[in-house]
């Protein structure tokens, strides 16, 4: 298991992620392609009432 890889039982929000990727980068844009990325890859799921669905990045 990667000990890298962190998981918790509360409902993570959008907002709490783009907080988590922005303590790491310099500037908006930064965030915002890491965010982008993470969303389009797939690494990161959403959830809309329990059914998970592809974000997809205009």
């Amino acid at each position: 298991m990667n000990k890298n890889h962190k998981t918790t039982k509360r409902a993570l929000t959008l907002g709490d992620l783009v907080l988590a990727v922005s303590t790491s980068s310099r500037t908006f844009a930064e965030t915002a392609a890491a965010v982008a990325d993470l969303l389009e890859s797939g690494r990161v799921r959403i959830t809309n009432n329990g059914r998970c669905i592809r974000a997809r990045v205009a």
